[in-house]
């Protein structure tokens, strides 16, 4: 290419102040990721509860999706019926966890925009 014609000239920046705009858009890319860093380390706090069979059963599931606590009323433990307990057991957790991924979608949201897409998550 000859020199002059066509091509970049400058001293390292575009003109226009190009490099402005990608410092903001670094900055605010940085910006972002402290803020979902932050956001994913306080939905590892979350928790969520549910019950079921009318509270005979209770779950409590964490942040990780880990059961932290599962209390069963005793008068509903019938050796005769143990798919019931099972059904039981298995909605309080089942919903618990629902529970769980819309308080983590929500806050999740809030960083991202509502763009749960984001590189990343």
């Amino acid at each position: 290419m000859a020199k002059g014609r066509g091509g970049y000239r400058g001293g390292g920046r575009p003109r226009g102040g190009g490099g402005n705009q990608m410092d903001q858009l670094m900055r605010q890319a940085q910006k972002m990721q402290e803020e979902l860093a932050k956001a994913q380390e306080e939905t590892a706090e979350m928790t969520a509860e549910s019950t079921s069979g009318g509270g005979v059963v209770r779950a409590l599931v964490g942040g990780s999706h880990q059961v932290l606590e599962l209390e069963i009323n005793p008068d509903v433990v019938d050796a005769e019926d143990v798919e019931m307990l099972q059904d039981l057991i298995s909605a309080a957790i089942n919903d618990a966890m629902r529970q769980l991924d819309e308080k983590v979608e929500a806050r999740m949201s809030q960083v991202t925009g509502g763009d749960l897409n984001f590189p990343g998550f």
